[in-house]
């Protein structure tokens, strides 16, 4: 575990973050370019927090959170970023470096995941609800869109194809009512299939839910090529909660917000306490239709 904890104010000049070859707007990069410019240069880095399973850094604006993930290139950048501009940091978003990568979408999270920013575009937090069957069940974003498969099935008499990337827990319960893919890096269940397939399956797909891990590893922008065709929420707190991905043909961004920054950093640094449902609050952002 990696871990930066005070600001430091003596921050060496000559620690620019730059990834050749990143600047085109031409290319899948502007996916990535077009977050980071939508960062003032003017907000600096607090804190942040390489956790084992999970990393925050926190910014003058706020705090953000992502999945840490592994693997990639070698690491290159292992100055200290406590006190340079955040615009800055969330370059290491285009990094192959999976760990740098990691605390690049967490300091995009730190400017776009905010509630001040969310809640004038309708945000919809997460809430316990109790299902037809008796049980109960949190509304996240696979049960907020099931009452749309169904009806899609309705409407086309055929069952729906829907098609997960990563696998999330519980994610069986979608085979009730539709026919499922888990498109998975690394398969651990009967029911997954190699995230390679997606070139084959997703272009076929009627729903497609997307983990927000796929921004760090630099997979989203080719999927979500892939699902032009399809109805597309990116699920996960790594989701960047920034309507930008509406242009991409997201559908519905399902992501978090920091709710109690102190029991984040507890629960990053020891991999201990309630992250979900009370350090970060999973909340959804819908496309409106004209």
């Amino acid at each position: 575990m990696s871990c930066r904890n005070h600001c430091r104010a003596d921050h060496p000049e000559n620690t620019t973050i730059c990834y050749p070859g990143t600047e085109s707007r031409d290319t899948p990069w502007r996916f990535y370019n077009h977050l980071i410019d939508g960062i003032p240069d003017d907000v600096r880095v607090l804190d942040y927090c390489l956790g084992t399973h999970w990393s925050y850094l926190e910014a003058e604006c706020g705090m953000g959170v992502s999945f840490t993930c592994s693997g990639g290139a070698p690491r290159r950048y292992t100055l200290d970023m406590r006190g340079m501009q955040l615009r800055e940091v969330a370059e290491l978003s285009k990094s192959w470096n999976f760990p740098e990568a990691t605390l690049g979408v967490a300091a995009l999270n730190a400017w776009y995941a905010r509630a001040e920013l969310l809640d004038p575009l309708g945000a919809v937090y997460d809430e316990p609800i109790e299902r037809p069957d008796g049980t109960i069940r949190k509304m996240d974003a696979f049960e907020m869109w099931r009452p749309r498969v169904e009806a899609a099935e309705a409407e086309t008499g055929r069952l729906q194809n829907v098609t997960v990337v990563g696998h999330f827990p519980h994610v069986d319960r979608i085979k009730a009512y539709a026919n499922l893919t888990v498109l998975e890096r690394n398969p651990s269940s009967e029911d997954d299939t190699p995230d390679p397939a997606c070139e084959y399956i997703m272009p076929g797909t009627d729903f497609a839910f997307i983990t927000g891990v796929t921004i760090i590893n630099k997979t989203a922008p080719r999927l979500l090529d892939l699902t032009a065709n399809a109805r597309t929420i990116m699920v996960g707190p790594s989701v960047v909660m920034s309507p930008f991905l509406f242009k991409w043909g997201v559908d519905m961004l399902a992501g978090s917000v920091v709710g109690d920054p102190e029991k984040t950093r507890f629960a990053v640094k020891n991999g201990a306490g309630k992250l979900f449902g009370e350090a970060i609050q999973m909340l959804s952002l819908e496309k409106l239709t004209e």
